[in-house]
């Protein structure tokens, strides 16, 4: 009987382990100013007709996130996801939070630079038209 319920037991934290180990793959440590991101891995949103990828950088770690959306303008399909957030000013969307990690340019002139692949966008994320398989990227910066 003792031999049972330790052979039981072993095969129980085995799986355990297994299961563990494998929930735990590609997460990183949320540290520095990755402590209040929301994702630390990429993801993958909506069920839209136009697919497009928006790669967050911060320090020397990034997230990609796939956005399927129906919407007109890249703000409009992040903002429903709840991946930006910021303030309505003179010129559209002021970006504030990021996959939940703020720039705040008052406290300490961080801010977030918006790309699209590669080249620095003149226009604002909630005035950028997307189309399909475009990739843009969103880089915390000082």
């Amino acid at each position: 009987m003792k031999k049972t319920f330790i052979s039981i037991t072993s095969f129980a934290m085995s799986v355990l382990m297994v299961v563990c180990l494998a929930s735990c793959t590609k997460t990183e440590d949320k540290t520095g100013l990755w402590e209040n991101a929301t994702y630390v891995n990429d993801e993958e949103f909506g069920e839209g007709k136009i697919k497009v990828q928006v790669e967050v950088r911060v320090e020397e770690q990034s997230v990609t996130f796939t956005i399927n959306t129906d919407e007109k303008y890249l703000g409009d399909a992040l903002v429903e996801h709840g991946l930006i957030a910021g303030e309505e000013g003179q010129y559209g969307l002021y970006i504030k939070a990021v996959n939940g990690i703020i720039a705040d340019y008052d406290v300490d002139q961080s801010y977030w630079g918006f790309y699209k692949n590669g080249e620095y966008m003149m226009t604002g994320i909630d005035m950028t038209e997307i189309a399909d398989g475009e990739h843009y990227e969103l880089v915390y910066s000082k």
